[in-house]
């Protein structure tokens, strides 16, 4: 299957059935079965050919060699092509994962002809086959055949049922390659939260992957609901670089770092150099299109608008502008032209769609706004558990307020109050990917502890490239001083201390008991006072009404009204000037 270039991007074909939900997908033999044996064939094939599972997932960072006649490095002034903390980090990743999907179909497709039973069946799934999407915020932890089965069972050509090596849980390099630096330079495999941290002996730690992303589980459904809930313009949605007075929710970008760090743990996983080579980075990112997907449903008139390049890419100068116009490199759509954000609005053109949309009519936006909007309050919305024992009085006037672009709603009488805690950091100050957790309550002595403590309100990851030196993007960024915004909602955590949000409660219960601490992904602990750039603040938001008088409706809220005193005057905490 050797391509001279340019190879174009179409996506699968024969028509657009749906990308399934991992855990619905397994179940389907003749999907799973050609899925395993077609990834095993692009994990074969030689790591120098153009459509090797290697070349696909290099195209996100490391080895830094051109792909597909795209671009001319020069030694020294490499940037990779992946656009994160960029306006087009959505748009960039859907021709990404399709390209990865009409590969996969390729071989699926051939492999499908060798079956001497059912040929019509396997024929048709072949064409039906598309990458699953994991939901990371419906089910905490992957399945098995994801995570840990070192074999899986399959239906072989000749119907019978036999047990082969999983491709799904490691990539196997042959050869690792040379630009890798430590530690992947001694992996052999990839792995997940790796024990030991270092050495060629260093295997995936399954336990502590899923206790990490079962910790972390509720904040990720909290996160994700109240982007859909309060961010309703491209910047903010689309990207985790800050900006002056920006959101009161996490961005897509943000949520997805964070899953990367939850799931990869130092691992591949957990650094934008070497991700793309864990075979669960395609499923957890189909899952990152489908909510770009699902929340263009519900903002439908919002798309990809200008803004700065963040340091650019190989193909994209560091001070450029960025639009829907600009190439999403290295993705051709023809022999001379590249895909542009303006073109991939939606997904059918790809081969796909997703389950949400089935039997809607996608040109009546309307209709599909209030169907879609119904979806994610069925699947992510809060319950009246979430509102248990609250008592709403009229807050005070905090010490400082900040605006943000909201919609206008009466909230002189607030349904109830939402409290959350804004991290800003810069990108590249603790060194490679990171989290920072907070804690209402006492914090365990030991770091292994901090996930699994009663105390753990949630933490917000940093998802940062390692190898800053051989990346040009990398170190315009670091230069330019980068921050990242994430936010931490607390209300969870809170109830279980008080049986009221109310600020006269709130405020100094946050004061006496909010704590945090930094946690590099090699498990090293950071001292808050050697990261000048650190700082947390909280904020309340006046909610209109609890979920669910229309469930076509999503909950709207007011303005932040910040509270600097509960974290003032410590290390990382609000400016003594706020």
């Amino acid at each position: 299957m050797s391509q001279r270039g340019p190879f174009i991007i179409s996506g699968a074909v024969g028509g657009a059935p749906n990308r399934l939900e991992i855990y619905d997908f397994v179940k389907n033999d003749k999907f799973f079965s050609l899925y395993i044996q077609a990834l095993t064939e692009m994990s074969k094939m030689s790591q120098d050919d153009l459509l090797s599972f290697f070349q696909i997932g290099g195209i996100h960072g490391l080895p830094y060699v051109s792909w597909n006649e795209s671009g001319n490095k020069e030694v020294g002034d490499w940037g990779g092509y992946c656009t994160h903390g960029s306006n087009l980090f959505p748009t960039w990743h859907r021709p990404y994962v399709s390209t990865y999907e009409q590969l996969l179909q390729q071989h699926a497709i051939e492999i499908a002809k060798t079956y001497t039973v059912d040929r019509e069946g396997w024929n048709k799934a072949a064409q039906d086959m598309r990458t699953p999407y994991w939901d990371w915020a419906a089910t905490s932890v992957p399945p098995k055949e994801v995570s840990s089965l070192e074999q899986v069972e399959i239906v072989r050509y000749d119907g019978a049922r036999v047990k082969v090596p999983n491709p799904l849980i490691r990539y196997h390099f042959h050869p690792i390659d040379p630009s890798f630096p430590s530690p992947y330079d001694q992996w052999q495999i990839t792995v997940r939260h790796p024990r030991p941290a270092t050495g060629p002996n260093s295997k995936s730690n399954v336990p502590a992957m899923e206790r990490t992303l079962r910790a972390n589980y509720d904040s990720t459904r909290t996160n994700l609901y109240t982007m859909f809930r309060s961010v309703h313009n491209w910047p903010d949605f689309s990207n985790h670089t800050a900006a002056a007075g920006k959101t009161v929710a996490n961005s897509l970008e943000g949520i997805h770092d964070n899953m990367h760090v939850y799931i990869g743990g130092s691992g591949q996983m957990g650094d934008p150099a070497v991700a793309g080579f864990d075979p669960i980075f395609f499923i957890h990112h189909a899952n990152v299109d489908r909510l770009l997907a699902l929340w263009s449903a519900v903002n439908p008139d919002v798309w990809v608008v200008d803004g700065p390049a963040v340091g650019g890419t190989w193909t994209i100068p560091a001070d450029a502008t960025v639009g829907d116009k600009t190439d999403l490199t290295p993705f051709w759509n023809a022999q001379t032209t590249y895909w542009e954000s303006a073109e991939v609005t939606g997904t059918t053109k790809f081969g796909y769609t997703y389950p949400e949309f089935n039997g809607l009519d996608l040109a009546d936006k309307q209709a599909v706004k209030r169907a879609i909007t119904q979806k994610i309050n069925e699947l992510y919305g809060f319950t009246d558990d979430d509102f248990s024992a609250q008592s709403i009085a009229a807050p005070p006037a905090s010490d400082a307020q900040q605006t943000v672009q909201t919609r206008d709603v009466d909230l002189s009488t607030p349904a109830y109050l939402d409290w959350t805690a804004r991290v800003h950091v810069k990108k590249y100050e603790i060194g490679g990917s990171f989290s920072i957790l907070l804690f209402v309550g006492e914090v365990p002595a030991n770091p292994e502890e901090w996930h699994a403590s009663p105390s753990f309100a949630g933490s917000y990851s940093g998802f940062v490239n390692s190898a800053t030196e051989h990346c040009a993007n990398c170190r315009n960024q670091r230069a330019a001083g980068v921050v990242l915004e994430g936010f931490v909602h607390l209300n969870n955590a809170i109830k279980k201390k008080v049986s009221s949000f109310a600020v006269d409660v709130v405020e100094p219960l946050l004061q006496e008991q909010l704590h945090w601490r930094i946690l590099k992904v090699s498990g090293e602990v950071v001292d808050p006072s050697s990261v000048p750039s650190l700082e947390i603040s909280v904020f309340h938001l006046d909610m209109d009404e609890r979920p669910f008088p229309d469930p076509t409706t999503l909950p709207t809220h007011g303005d932040p009204q910040f509270h600097h005193r509960i974290t003032r005057g410590r290390p990382g905490g609000a400016d003594l000037s706020q």
